[in-house]
Order: structure tokens, then C-alpha cells, then sequence
């Protein structure tokens, strides 16, 4: 609340009460009490001047003054108490002494404070009790003892400040609770709706990465073979005039290539119709950043993989990684890979496969990315370097599978089989690597070629 009287509401809002209250019907409460107590103590103030020889207006006067200081109560609490407790021995103020404390009590006063001057009340409430119950004693004709004008005291004392200041704590304590079950509802909120956001982003990702999975699929499914189709399509249109026998075998060759082709694409389009969403799991995946110089000796000799290592965040790339593994175990492996470089041969192309290492078993998403990485090196050569010489490496270590796809420059004769590119293949590979916490390195050789490597740990 500040001084002009203007104060946040429960909305945050700035509004705007008078002078110090927040709300018209509190300034409307105090300021009736306020009236009651100045008349109060206006009818007490006659008394009041008839024992201290003053003239009844003096007395009116004063009592009408002072009882409307509690109109102050929630500004200054302690001054309203205080001021009663100074008249007490006018015997004037009752109304403002039990609301005084009462308000006292209820505020944020510290606790020393209302103690102090709940005592001070109770004293002078009792000093003067006793001192008026003693001549009211002394006055009459029987003698109830000496017992009875402390007892009355004690009584009357405590029963003009203790309930005023008992009722005052539990409002308080009440309050304070009350308050604090608004803050917690008010962050809870906030909470809620913070998880509903992240929630949206969740499923916003989860789309995303079902979207990027299919169309890689796709593309893998279809690249390969529609690029095979093509280039058995231009050896039959340049050897059918010449050689009707080896016409007929492209043919065969480029029909074999569709059906394969549309098994494929029937296959993956009943996995996906029958998959399960599955859920979004944002973490952090952690995976090595080799040099292409290190992939590639390594893929070469067997050797190690490189040393430098740094963590790649990929949020929501497990739940991918759990989505391909669910087709995984109908896709292709490594046992399909001579089958593979098979089809590239028949179509022209010198393909040489070296394996190093005994060959094993491993995780069905692994075989599967491993085969799909040296598909899509096969796949560019078709596409980008009709002619050119290719070697296939495959290397089986200890905790992981290492491949590499190598093609040398084009003969002068060949040429590019006009096949469209729309640049997805090699960002594929390297997604379907990364989400397995593999390393994937592409580029041009010093000879004029182009490669492709990939290192997938094995898990062992």
C-alpha cells in the first residue's frame, strides 16, 4: 500500500482506496467505530471532569477527541492502544482499549511488542478496578473480606484484555494462512500452466520427429532402388538396338528392382499404420566428435576411433530412437549387405566389400543403420558418379561397428545419371547415426572422390 492510498489487489492489479484503507466498507467500519468511541468516551468525559474539577465541556471536549483517535487503528495500532491505556484512570475508552488490542493482536506487529502492551493494559486495567472496586467496598455497610478486591481485579482486568488479544492472534494466524494458501494456489497455477506449455512443445516435438522419421524412411526405401531402376532403365535404352539378350536381362533387372521396392514400401507403410505413438522422452544424448581423418583410418585398419569427445543434445531424439527401433526389427541388417552390393554390381558398378574383424550379432536398430548408411553411400554413387570404382569397408570391433562407403572419381565417359537430389540423404545418415550416439563424417577425398563414414557403439 503506498502513501497516496493506492494498493495491489489479489490480481496484481493497482487500485486505488482512501487515504490508508484498502476497501471503502473497512474506512466505513472504522470510521463508525470511531464515532462510538468519541461518544463513548464524550458521556464518559463528564464524570471525568466532575472528579478532576474541570467544566463538563473541557470533559466532553477531551473525551470526544480522544475516542476518535481510534479511528487510527489500522494505521497505527500501537497509538490507539497506547492512548487507551493513558486513560484508563479517566475510566474512559473501554471500546477503544478491546478493539485496540483486538487490532493489535491481528497485525504484523511483532510478538514482543503486543506482549508489552497487553501488560500494560492489563495493569492499568487492573490498578484501576482495584482502586475503584476498594471505594465501592469502603463505602458500603459489609465487609466481604480481603480476598474480594483482588479477585474482582484479577477478573475484571482479565477480562477486558485477554479476549481482545486472543480472538486478535487467531484472526491473525488465519489470515497469514489463508494468505499463504493463496500464494501456493497462485504458483500452483503457474505451475500448471508451465507444464501445460511443455506438455504442447512435447507433442510439437513428438510430430516433428514422426514426420522426420517417415520421410526418412521413405527416402531410404525408395532412393535405392528408384536410382538402381534408373540406370538399368539407361543401360536398356543403349543396348537394346545392339543386344536385344542383355535388354531383356535389364528389364528383368529394373522390374525386380520395382517389386523389391514396392515390398518395401508395403512393409514399412503396415509397421507404421500399426505402431503405437510413442511417448516424447526429452533428455540428452551423449555422443563423440571424431576428426574425418580419425573415422576414416579407423574404418581403414581397425584401429581405434578418435579421442576428443563432447556431449550432443538431442531433445526428444530417444523417443525417436525408440520409434525406428519398433521397425528396426523388420528392416534390412548386415546379413542383407551382400545382397546389397549384389544389386549395385548387376547394375554396372565395381563394388569391392572388405570386412575386418569377426562379424556378430548385434541390436536390430543397429543393423539396420548400418545398413541403411552404406545403402545411401551406394545410392549417391548411382546418383553422382556413374562409373566410379567403389569400396565398401566393414569393420567389427570390440564395443562397436565402424563402416565407410569410398567412391573414386568418375571415367571420363560417365556421366551424372540426372537422378533428382533433394539433399536429405547425408542429413538421414547423420540423424540415424547421432540418435544411436554414433559418429557420422562425410566429404571429398584428396583424389576426387567422395566418401562416407559412421561409427554406432555396439553396446557390448
Amino acid at each position: 500500500m503506498t502513501a497516496t492510498g493506492e494498493h495491489q489487489d489479489a490480481t496484481g492489479t493497482l487500485a486505488r482506496g482512501l487515504w490508508w484503507w484498502e476497501r471503502r466498507r473497512s474506512a466505513a467500519l472504522d470510521i463508525g467505530l470511531g464515532v462510538l468511541s468519541s461518544l463513548e468516551c464524550g458521556i464518559e468525559g463528564i464524570g471525568f471532569a466532575e472528579s478532576a474539577a474541570l467544566p463538563v465541556p473541557v470533559g466532553v471536549l477531551f473525551g470526544l477527541l480522544v475516542g476518535a483517535v481510534l479511528v487510527l487503528r489500522r494505521r497505527w495500532p500501537i497509538v490507539v492502544v497506547l492512548v487507551a491505556i493513558a486513560i484508563t484512570p479517566a475510566e474512559m475508552g473501554y471500546l477503544m482499549g478491546l478493539v485496540g488490542l483486538y487490532t493489535l493482536a491481528a497485525s504484523e506487529v511483532p510478538r514482543r511488542i503486543i506482549a508489552a502492551l497487553a501488560g500494560m493494559s492489563l495493569v492499568a486495567a487492573f490498578l484501576v478496578t482495584f482502586v475503584q472496586v476498594r471505594q465501592d467496598v469502603g463505602a458500603a455497610d459489609f465487609d466481604p473480606g480481603s480476598w474480594y478486591v483482588p479477585l474482582v481485579s484479577v477478573i475484571m482486568s482479565l477480562g477486558l484484555t485477554a479476549p481482545p488479544v486472543l480472538f486478535g492472534l487467531y484472526i491473525g494466524a488465519r489470515r497469514r494462512l489463508m494468505e499463504s494458501l493463496r500464494e501456493r494456489a497462485d504458483s500452483l497455477e503457474q505451475e500448471l500452466s508451465l507444464l501445460a506449455d511443455q506438455a504442447e512443445q512435447r507433442a510439437q516435438l513428438a510430430r516433428t520427429e514422426e514426420r522426420t522419421r517417415i520421410a526418412r524412411e521413405m527416402h531410404d526405401v525408395v532412393a535405392h532402388r528408384v536410382s538402381l531402376m534408373v540406370v538399368h532403365a539407361a543401360a536398356l535404352q543403349a543396348v537394346a538396338p545392339k543386344d536385344p539378350q542383355k535388354a531383356v536381362k535389364n528389364a528383368a533387372l529394373v522390374g525386380e528392382m520395382g517389386r523389391q521396392a514396392l515390398t518395401e514400401l508395403r512393409e514399412m507403410l503396415g509397421v507404421l499404420r500399426s505402431e503405437q505413438p510413442s511417448p516424447v522422452a526429452a533428455g540428452v544424448g551423449a555422443g563423440a566428435d571424431t576428426g574425418a581423418a580419425g573415422v576414416a583410418a579407423g574404418v581403414g585398419a581397425g584401429a581405434g576411433s578418435g579421442a576428443g569427445a563432447r556431449p550432443l543434445v538431442a531433445v526428444g531424439r530417444a523417443a525417436a530412437s525408440a520409434a525406428e527401433a519398433a521397425t528396426a526389427e523388420d528392416g534390412p541388417g548386415l546379413g542383407d549387405m551382400e545382397e546389397l552390393i549384389e544389386q549395385s554390381r548387376a547394375a554396372g558398378t565395381v563394388v569391392e566389400l572388405l570386412v575386418v574383424g569377426e562379424a556378430r550379432e548385434y541390436a536390430p536398430e543397429l543393423e539396420q543403420t548400418a545398413y541403411r548408411v552404406v545403402q545411401e553411400g551406394l545410392t549417391n554413387v548411382h546418383k553422382h558418379a556413374a562409373g566410379a570404382k567403389v569400396v565398401v569397408r566393414l569393420a567389427h570391433r570390440g564395443d562397436e561397428v565402424a563402416m565407410q562407403v569410398e567412391n573414386g572419381p568418375s571415367d571420363a565417359a560417365a556421366t551424372d545419371a540426372g537422378l533428382p537430389s533433394g539433399g536429405n540423404g547425408l542429413v538421414g545418415m547423420r540423424e540415424r547415426v547421432t540418435a544411436l550416439g554414433g559418429v557420422f563424417v562425410s566429404g571429398p577425398t584428396d583424389e576426387g572422390g567422395f566418401k562416407v563414414s559412421a561409427v554406432l557403439p555396439s553396446g557390448r
